[in-house]
């Protein structure tokens, strides 16, 4: 049996992994992306590793903004001159919607 692949940010995934990754995860990234070109629009690809990911539901706030879902791990930002992990922190409110992307290099 072929086992059928997809991409999820430049990495290639089998489609029992990829049927696992929720949808708000690609979210995370193409928001992630976005807000990471305002700063430095050298910056051309976000590729999560996928294996390092911790998704967990969440039922907490931010003040007034409800929290359903915390994304953690390790990302790849492609720049001119480097291609060195950082870690990531992305919160989904209700709906899919990005509340908040963060990056830290390692």
């Amino acid at each position: 049996m072929r086992l059928a692949r997809a991409v999820l940010g430049g990495t290639l995934l089998a489609s029992s992994a990829l049927a696992q990754v929720p949808a708000e995860v690609e979210a995370c990234r193409l928001s992630g992306l976005a807000a990471l070109q305002e700063r430095s629009p050298s910056i051309e690809h976000l590729t999560f590793d996928i294996q390092s990911l911790a998704i967990s539901k969440a039922d907490t706030k931010v003040e007034d903004t409800p929290i359903r879902m915390v994304v953690m791990g390790e990302a790849y930002l492609q720049r001119e001159k480097s291609d060195k992990p950082n870690r990531f922190v992305c919160l989904v409110s209700d709906k899919g919607k990005v509340v908040l992307t963060f990056f830290t290099e390692q």
